[in-house]
């Protein structure tokens, strides 16, 4: 593992780019100096050949010892911009003297400032530019001195403007006297630093005790002090001489660097894979790796059947098909380490949630999200022979059907590897599902608790029994209908435990308690401060996020080991139990389904933990015969949502297969939907229309919408072609993936708003961002909507009247009485909606906002989530649209209060990796407040300044702070590239370069 460790570091030490500028270029530490440990000399060789390779010429840092420097050269920033540092340059050829022989290194300490002097040395041979660091510096940082090979040339790293400029500049000071430069022996120099070998067009001289010399300098001074603006515009006009890429040089070296990471990593691999191949192609090194961190020693049997299929073998697309908890995750991890490490090929995992657990293939049949997925699958399908697909699930039944579709083969087994038993309990008895028997049970056994009046009327379903067989020492989930029903079943269990359950791990769960706490800013629900200390929770999105993953961490080690939940939880989050129990055969009010009651029960049976695995599921007599059929029947097939979810599946398909180029006229395109999955079961889903009358259809409503235009194309008197190409309009919805159900409505209401936005506050804006979809799930509560706004102020009263929603409305509907005048339910729903916003921005604090507004914490986080995304599509729509130029920096900074939603000093520091609002609060009260004071920090002063803080995440965070600043910087330098590159469209362009042919 530390040969492993260590050949990632020094991976990762690797810089990102390789650019140096003409002011300043970014330095790092070397290894040795980082981390001078075990590992220092041979770490230290490689940073330093990487360097050599790399880079240009380093800075002197601060001492760090951090062992993983991710960003390279990148250790150290200069604060001045890319255009600073051009204009220091500048007034630096202006101040060159006309005299050339005092090179001395008492000259050289003068003729920049501090932080020039600092940096790196340029030699001027000719048309040759040499880079050299100061021995003083190399000494006391342990840098190796860099030159560039001969022939390199600096100004091939700036646009081509500016290298004019600086041309022109070296031509006009080459005038002035002697050109060639006399190399110095530094070894007789008796200063411990080098002799700084600089252009002689960039020394400013020492001053002169001749008073002619004086006034030579003082005329040519006065002659050569042209502003930056007059070079920069004579640039501009060499520009038309001048070769301009057509790609940017950014660009261009991004992938150099990318070409030579990927040349690295592959010497890597066949340095340390003498052995590839023994486990499953793969080097011995993975099978170690899986031992060590997840305790697996030998597959299952179906695991190595399935690896070594022809199928797999050959690359052919594959899907295979197993129970919950048989596996195939290994599988599919597994196969995408063969594509990485052996075919060298990029892997896309599409994952269902925000979860640990693969998209399941039956989801295909699960609405817009399946219209989704089927598309993105139908996409690579169409345009790419060579990508191999890899579908699994857990639930299948018209498989023959996803196999047409994926051109795929199948593979399923119905192994698990704890085995599963299958209970059903009426009243107080308990029945095994048995597909033997005649009505598909039989008998078990009697419940054996003693229940008091009182308990009988609290809990008649017995579920205090069914879980004290199995709680504290397994665990234990209670699928409930609702979300209430789980808050108030936990709190119902925990009424009646025994006091012994308090003692089980008390001191773990006082630590869950601690730590709610604190991700709540010292708030805790009520209901889980009194059902943790008997080691049971609730589990529902009523949660934040934060709050979901502490106790779903705490459920996984064993600390809770009752979880009362819905259904959300057996589809998105692997959290297995000894026992599940299902309340009630519904979900909401709609009766179970074969496949959601089969992800439920799948939950039970923890491999390498539990032997067997039970699912208990209470029903009433009046349900029995509907669950006898629930137990029996096949799966539910899976059907395809392409055409059902219309503005998200089959028009948003046409708008990016045009939008994309994939496919652009009529014939084409139904093509392409002759291959998808709705194309494989038209005969099934079509029963009036076809395929080909829904395909034009389609086309034509986004035709009229404005998203689309159809060129007609007459190739004979007989035969005509229908070519469609996208709109403004639909490129904007395209790239900021509006619903089309909505981009119209967009459009108005941003056209709208330019007439009188009110920029006063941001309520405005907050509305306009606020996500359409989540209206109709709007129920506002009139009372708080009238408190509400009769605190507005005159500006956000205003902001209202626009919208057309008075107070005296408000008030009608908030104290019963009748309303004549009619008015849009829509807006009034999404103006309540941006007042919880608005409040949440204001105040910062989910709980408080939740009090006030009377709603799940877990619905306003996900109602501020859901706005940042659509914020952003919004931001993306405006950019592709002219006409809406002024709203682009506001949502710009919009979307940042909205994703990070704190005080606006904090944003800075939580863009950056591992800094959440309770670090950035420490880090800002410590005195770092910025980007820059992150990127410059010493992990091991940050270690002892910020309480909880270990030395890997402070070397993360200064390594993200870096990155995020280089990438800032590399952001302007590519601003100013495209300022000062010569237009594709500048009239006489064209004509210049016939006229050179």
């Amino acid at each position: 593992m530390d040969e492993c460790g260590s050949r990632i570091r020094r991976r990762v030490s690797l810089p990102k780019r390789n650019r140096p500028s003409l002011g300043c270029i970014f330095g790092a530490p070397t290894a040795a100096e980082l981390d001078p440990g075990d590992e220092g000399k041979e770490e230290e060789e490689m940073v330093a050949e990487n360097r050599r390779r790399k880079t240009a010429g380093v800075l002197p840092v601060e001492h760090n010892d951090s062992e993983v420097d991710m960003f390279g050269d990148y250790d150290s920033f200069t604060e001045n911009s890319f255009i600073a540092q051009v204009d220091d340059l500048e007034q630096k050829y202006m101040r060159l003297p006309e005299h050339k022989k005092h090179a001395t290194d008492f000259a050289t300490e003068n003729l920049c400032s501090e932080s020039i002097k600092n940096k790196l040395s340029i030699t001027t041979i000719g048309n040759l530019t040499e880079l050299q660091t100061d021995k003083h510096t190399e000494n006391q940082s342990g840098y190796e001195g860099v030159t560039i090979e001969p022939g390199a040339d600096l100004l091939y790293d700036v646009p081509s403007s500016q290298a004019i400029y600086f041309e022109n500049l070296q031509n006009s000071s080459n005038d002035l006297g002697d050109h060639s430069v006399k190399e110095r022996d530094w070894k007789s120099s008796s200063h411990n630093t080098v002799n700084e070998e600089l252009p002689h067009n960039c020394i400013e001289q020492p001053q002169q005790n001749d008073e002619s010399s004086s006034k030579v300098r003082t005329s040519s001074d006065m002659n050569r002090r042209k502003s930056i603006k007059d070079h920069l515009k004579s640039a501009m006009t060499g520009n038309a001489k001048a070769q301009t890429p057509i790609f940017s040089r950014s660009k261009q070296l991004k992938d150099t660097i990318l070409s030579e990471e990927i040349n690295v990593a592959k010497k890597t691999i066949e340095s340390s894979s003498n052995d590839l191949g023994p486990f499953y192609s793969l080097p011995s090194k993975v099978r170690d790796l899986y031992a060590q961190f997840k305790g697996i020693e030998k597959l299952y049997e179906w695991q190595h059947t399935c690896l070594t299929l022809n199928s797999v073998q050959e690359r052919k697309n594959l899907i295979y098909s197993l129970p919950t908890s048989g596996g195939k995750t290994l599988v599919a991890e597994i196969l995408m380490l063969q594509e990485l490490l052996c075919c060298r090929k990029d892997v896309l995992m599409i994952l269902p949630y925000v979860a640990i657990v693969q998209e399941k293939l039956h989801m295909i049949g699960e609405g817009s999200r399946g219209a989704t997925l089927e598309m993105t699958l139908a996409k690579i399908l169409y345009t790419s022979k060579t990508t191999q697909i890899i579908g699994m699930s857990a639930t299948l039944n018209n498989v023959e059907d996803l196999q047409k579709f994926l051109q795929a083969e199948y593979y399923t087994s119905q192994f698990r590897p704890v085995e599963l038993k299958e209970y059903l309990k009426i009243n107080d008895t308990i029945y095994e599902v048995d597909s033997k028997a005649e009505n598909g049970m039989t008998f078990s056994r009697l419940l054996n608790y003693k229940y008091s009046d009182t308990l009988k009327k609290m809990d008649p379903d017995h579920l205090v029994a069914l879980v004290t067989e199995v709680i504290p020492n397994y665990s234990c989930l209670v699928f409930c209908p609702s979300k209430k029903n789980c808050e108030n079943v936990a709190e119902m269990i925990c009424k009646f435990l025994s006091k012994e359950y308090l003692k089980h791990k008390e001191k773990e769960k006082c630590e869950v308690i601690k730590n709610l706490k604190n991700i709540g800013n010292g708030n805790l629900c009520p209901v889980l401060k009194r059902t943790i200390p008997f080691g049971v929770a609730y589990h529902h999105s009523g949660l934040t996020s934060d709050e979901r993953k502490l106790l779903e961490e705490a459920y996984s080690t064993g600390v809770l080991c009752l979880f009362t939940c819905t259904s959300t939880l057996a589809a998105g989050v692997n959290l297995p139990a000894r026992r599940v129990i299902i309340r009630a055969p519904y979900v909401a009010k709609e009766f179970l389904k074969r496949n959601q009651y089969k992800q439920m029960i799948g939950r039970a049976g923890r491999a390498g933990i539990d032997t067997i695995g039970e699912s208990i599921l209470i029903l009433q007599e009046k349900d029995k015969q509907q669950v006898l059929e629930l137990i029996t029947k096949p799966l539910e097939n899976c059907y395809s949502h392409l055409v059902q979810e219309f503005t998200k599946g089959i028009q948003t398909l046409f708008l990016s297969l045009i939008g994309l180029k994939i496919a652009t006229n009529l014939d084409d395109i139904y093509h392409f939907m002759n291959g998808t999955f709705f194309g494989v079961q038209q005969k099934i889903l079509l029963k009036e229309k076809s395929l080909w009358e829904i395909t034009v259809e389609s086309l034509r409503y986004l035709t009229e919408k404005g998203l689309l235009q159809k060129d007609t194309i007459y190739k004979s008197e007989e035969e005509v072609q229908y070519n469609f190409h996208i709109t403004k309009l639909g490129r904007a919805s395209f790239k900021g993936t509006i619903d089309l159900a909505y981009c119209d409505i967009l459009y108005r209401d941003l056209k709208k708003g330019l007439e009188g936005l009110v920029l006063e506050s941001l309520l405005h804006l907050i509305y306009l961002t606020t996500p359409y979809d989540l209206v109709s799930q709007c129920n506002p509560d009139w009372m708080i909507y009238f408190r509400q706004f009769s605190q507005l102020s005159p500006a956000e009263q205003n902001v209202a009247a626009i919208l057309g929603v008075s107070e005296s409305f408000i008030g009608k509907k908030a104290s019963g009485q009748a309303i004549g005048k009619k008015v849009d339910k829509d807006v009034v729903n999404r103006l309540y909606l941006s007042f919880v916003l608005y409040t949440l921005l204001k105040e910062t604090n989910i709980w408080t906002v939740s009090e006030k507004f009377n709603m799940p914490r877990g619905y306003i986080q996900n109602l501020l989530t859901g706005t940042a995304s659509f914020s952003s599509c919004v931001l993306h729509f405006c950019e592709e649209l002219e006409e809406f130029w002024v709203y682009r920096a506001l949502l710009v900074e919009l979307t940042k209060k909205l994703t990070y939603c704190v005080k606006a000093e904090l944003i800075p520091l939580m863009e950056v990796t591992g800094v959440l609002e309770g670090r950035a609060k420490q880090l800002y009260s410590a005195g770092y407040k910025s980007l820059m004071h992150l990127a410059n920090a010493n992990p091991e002063v940050l270690v002892r300044t910020i309480d909880h803080l270990s030395r890997r995440q402070a070397k993360q965070i200064v390594s993200s702070a870096k990155m995020l600043l280089h990438e800032k910087a590399e952001a302007l330098q590519e601003e100013v590239e495209e300022l000062l590159r010569l237009p594709s469209d500048f009239p006489g362009a064209v004509a210049s370069s016939t006229d050179k042919a």
